[in-house]
């Protein structure tokens, strides 16, 4: 891979804001790949050698998108040194280590704010930077548990876990995103930074709001299964085709159930009366298990039922739906999920390809008005990769 001789057009709403990532694992470099399709010139500062749970090869590994990678040593004062320039022009900082680790290398937040007083300084942990759990290990299926989150879902046998989407993502990246960039309007406003302790499971709690109102409510006992979105009811609900696939049925409201009945050509018990949902449930199976999931889909197709095929991922791609808005896109030789959400004024747009680690290093430090650029390289506190 060549090195870009310069930095990339932004395009999107927040071209201007200038972000240094410090390379952790899953929501850090989320956010920052957020961030980055939004417009954002961010640097992403990665480990000379790399990181040890990289899990695809790094032309594929669509979440380190959009920004230029910067191999440096901040075990060494003067890597320290060369971060904390970046951090005097930046708007935001992001990292994803355990509670106390930025400040023992030497750029935790009293640092860098002294170093720049308007910094918002983003941390992305697990458990927060305090609390009993905060210096332990976990992962997202781990923090989701503790939030009551994973508890609910799944069938009555035993939770289901949602790959990584509800924690890292959902209750990690987003929220992070979400606070340093409430940050940076108060930053810009009055021009004081201030830090934003992004933590998983409070994310993943905060997004337990609707299940909390439904059990604080009395309209759901908590119990895995019984949630009228969780399974319990047989009109929202998955169920299996006659070729092994599967259709997913959502019809709550009257007139799309309505809908529902009449495409699907069979007779219904209640669905007002609970006692028949048992019924009403084996009817629908039985229906659904005699046609494939193709036969369903054009049944459904452009109908208020709220019937869908259960798509595998390399099909999504294809779905007419997401082609007709670009949803996944081709990029530089990689299908990806296209920017999101879309803007009227703004549009973002895909810029840089994944990277391998120090592909950009003397560009991008040299961008950013690092100064002695060759020094540094040749001392081995940054590292550029050449090939």
């Amino acid at each position: 891979m060549t090195v870009n001789d310069t930095a990339p057009v932004r395009t999107g709403p927040l071209a201007g804001v200038k972000v240094v990532e410090i390379v952790g694992i899953g929501p850090g470099p989320f956010a920052a790949m957020l961030l980055a399709d939004l417009g954002a010139d961010v640097i992403r500062v990665d480990r000379p050698g790399g990181n040890a749970l990289q899990l695809v090869a790094p032309q594929h590994d669509v979440l380190a998108r959009g920004r230029r990678s910067v191999a440096l040593d901040l075990k060494s004062p003067k890597g320290v040194e060369v971060l904390l320039e970046l951090v005097e022009q930046a708007d935001i900082l992001i990292e994803g280590f355990r509670p106390g680790v930025a400040e023992r290398l030497g750029f935790g937040p009293d640092v860098a704010l002294a170093r720049n007083a308007a910094l918002v300084y983003g941390r992305m942990t697990g458990w927060g930077q305090d609390g009993p759990l905060a210096q332990t290990a976990g992962h997202d299926v781990n923090y989701i548990s503790i939030a009551g989150a994973l508890d609910p879902m799944g069938r009555r046998a035993e939770p289901a876990f949602p790959q990584n989407l509800l924690g890292d993502f959902g209750g990690g990246s987003l929220y992070l995103v979400t606070g340093v960039l409430a940050a940076l309007t108060h930053a810009r406003t009055t021009g004081e930074g201030q830090v934003v302790d992004a933590a998983i499971v409070d994310g993943a709690a905060h997004l337990m709001s609707m299940a909390v109102s439904m059990q604080q409510g009395g309209i759901w006992d908590g119990r895995r299964g019984t949630n009228l979105l969780g399974g319990a009811a047989p009109f929202y609900d998955v169920y299996a085709t006659s070729d092994g696939r599967h259709v997913s049925v959502g019809p709550l409201e009257p007139q799309f159930y309505a809908d529902f009945a009449e495409r699907l050509g069979v007779e219904l018990p209640s669905r007002d009366d609970l006692s028949q949902w048992r019924e009403l449930r084996a009817v629908l199976t039985a229906r659904f298990a005699e046609k494939t999931q193709a036969e369903w889909a054009e049944i459904f197709d452009g109908s208020d039922a709220c019937v869908a095929p259960v798509l595998p991922l390399t099909e999504a791609y294809e779905h007419p739906h997401n082609v007709a808005r670009g949803t996944y896109v081709d990029h530089e030789g990689l299908v990806q999920p296209a920017p999101a959400p879309r803007f009227s004024a703004t549009p973002a747009t895909l810029t840089i390809p994944p990277a391998a680690v120090g592909t950009h290093t003397r560009d991008a430090l040299t961008d950013w008005g690092v100064s002695d650029v060759d020094a540094l390289l040749a001392e081995g506190v940054a590292v550029q990769r050449e090939d």
